[in-house]
């Protein structure tokens, strides 16, 4: 992938050199239940609650010092080229659509972070937090990604940070609330069939942001394959079956490896918002 020649954002918040720590427990299960009550007592969204919350300093506090970012760090680099294309190709689709796009932060951490959805170690993996509209990323994710499920590749790395901005596309197209106010009338299992159309949708906007990255030839088909190998290798299916050796299609929260690839080429054909409707497709 060509990125070098990219705009870097400057959207990135470093915090590697914080050591985050949980405050009082942080927002655990128990204090999420609480924060759904309270919101469904005061017909508040819960994501508002919990962003009130994380401002008033609840659940998060700051952490000793950990080493210093290397200066020279082509990681935090990549990172932030890659977000700054993003922020470039989402800015022109909204204006087309007749929208504004609204850049969102991405935090680089080591190990733990405070987010405004609570206290999360670097095991969940990358994840985007609606209430404060930033992306939160452990680098030491691409070595696993390439070590642990053999998957190579910037453009691989590109889709997992482009995956996590399309949450961010979700919510700020109304995407994200609808679906935090769908699930309290769900089941468990209706509930994950709901978490994978909105992962699935995510998989499909990275790919239209893929779509114009191949446009300016900035990857090439190599590059769309080690893309298409990370869709694979993080599909609900195959990672129980690494797990536990077997595969339970209810308990999917994120698609299997067949769905996530094929949503991601429908966004990388199309390079429409509009084809990445996973919600009203009969058949994921």
């Amino acid at each position: 992938m060509r990125w070098d020649r990219l705009r870097r954002s400057d959207n990135v918040e470093d915090r590697r050199s914080q050591r985050a720590v949980r405050v009082g427990g942080g927002f655990g299960l128990g204090g999420l239940l609480l924060v759904l009550l309270a919101s469904f007592a005061l017909g508040r969204n819960p994501l508002e609650l919990l962003a009130l919350l994380q401002d008033s300093g609840v659940g998060s506090a700051p952490g000793e010092s950990g080493p210093p970012p290397p200066a020279d760090d082509p990681g935090a680099d990549f990172v932030r080229a890659i977000l700054g294309d993003t922020e470039d190709t989402w800015t022109r689709l909204f204006d087309r659509m007749g929208a504004r796009y609204e850049e969102p932060r991405l935090v680089l951490f080591r190990d733990a972070v405070n987010s405004a959805c609570g206290f999360q170690g670097a095991a969940v993996g990358p994840f985007y937090c609606p209430p404060d509209s930033r992306v939160y990323l452990d680098l030491g994710f691409f070595q696993e990604l390439e070590q642990r499920f053999a998957v190579p590749g910037d453009f691989a790395r590109a889709y997992v940070i482009a995956h996590e901005i399309g949450h961010h596309v979700q919510n700020l197209i109304g995407v994200s609330e609808k679906v935090t106010a769908q699930r309290p009338r769900l089941s468990e299992e209706q509930g994950n069939a709901l978490s994978v159309r909105v992962e699935l949708q995510a998989d499909c906007l990275a790919g239209v942001w893929g779509h114009y990255a191949k446009r300016r030839n900035l990857v090439d088909f190599s590059d769309v394959q080690s893309a298409l190998a990370a869709a694979t290798a993080i599909g609900d299916d195959r990672l129980q079956m690494r797990s536990r050796g077997y595969v339970a299609p209810e308990s999917f929260t994120h698609g299997s490896s067949e769905q996530r690839t094929r949503w991601f080429e429908v966004g990388l054909q199309a390079g429409e918002v509009g084809a990445c409707d996973t919600f009203s497709a009969r058949s994921l």
